[in-house]
Formats: structure tokens, sequence, C-alpha cells
């Protein structure tokens, strides 16, 4: 007797289990994303290239204001920073950093700052600016005109574009 009613038990069980506890049958939806290829070196990224030359506006208008250490907010100083400056070894940020407070912090007046042949390349999240500088600063009395070949390399941060890098070189004469 106990033998029936354990196998009882367990038909029972097995019955249950096969119509009243059905598996349930999940729907599978494929979700398919589609990613435009980003072609970095063609692309214009025009969005990203106003706010480039929006921050090298603002880099200027520091300088006019005389506002060092708001100059010295649009770099990204740390170990990956570099500066070549007129055939000189290589510096970093705090060398560039000590460079531009000590000369920013010098100039009487800014007469003249214009950028020519300005190019903003734009690569995602980096930017290259390339000018021709015809700066005339003075210090003091002393006016000093700086023409140069100037490249800023920008980085998007979460705190906008920062400078990761400069390249000055005297622009060479015409003659």
């Amino acid at each position: 007797m106990k033998t029936k009613l354990v196998l009882a038990v367990l038909v029972f069980s097995a019955f249950l289990l096969s119509n009243g506890c059905k598996e349930k049958k999940e729907e599978v939806v494929e979700v398919v994303e589609v990613v435009e290829k980003v072609d970095l070196i063609n692309d214009e990224f025009p969005e990203a290239k106003q706010e480039v030359i929006e921050t090298f506006g603002a880099i200027a208008q520091s300088l006019k204001d005389g506002d060092i250490d708001e100059l010295i907010s649009f770099h990204a100083y740390g170990s990956k920073f570099t500066e070549f400056k007129s055939g000189e070894p290589r510096n970093d940020g705090a060398a560039n950093e000590a460079h531009e407070r000590i000369v920013f912090g010098a100039v009487t007046e800014v007469v003249k700052f214009d950028a020519k042949d300005l190019k903003v390349a734009v690569y995602g999240d980096v930017a290259n600016v390339t000018f021709h500088s015809d700066f005339h600063l003075k210090f003091g009395e002393d006016l000093v005109v700086v023409n140069d070949q100037i490249t800023l390399l920008f980085l998007n941060t979460d705190d906008g574009w920062k400078i990761v890098h400069e390249h000055h070189s005297p622009l060479k004469k015409e003659s």
C-alpha cells in the first residue's frame, strides 16, 4: 500500500509539474543598433568646431583682459601635456604654466591679437588649431611683435575644450 501511495504522489506531482507549471515561453527580441561610421579624417564636426573657435576666442579675451588665471584654465595640465617653443627642448605643463604666468602676466596692453590663416580641424574629441600669430603686445613702453607658427592641440573634456599641447615656431620672414 505504501508503494502505491508513493507512486500515486509521484504521478500526481508529475502531472502538476507538466500541466500546472508550464514553462513560460520568453519572446526573444533582437535589438539591432545601427551605428553610423564616423570618418575622423573627413567629417567636419561643425558643432565641435564652433565650440573650439569659441574657446580660442575666450583664450584671446583672457589675454586682452589680463586674466592669467582664466588663461591657465584653458589648459589640461597633467603628465601628458607637452610644449615645443622656438626650437628648444620639450616643456611639460609646469614649465608652460610658469612661462605663461611670467610672460602674459607682464603684458600691459594687447595692441593687436590676430590669428592669420586660422584652421580648426576636429577629429572627434581632439581638435588641432593652427595659425600664424600677429600679436603686438606691450610690456610697459616696449612693444613686442610675435609672428609665429602656432599649433594648439585641444581635447574635449568634461570641463570643455582644453589645450594639451602647444607648438610655437618663428614664422619665416617673407623676402
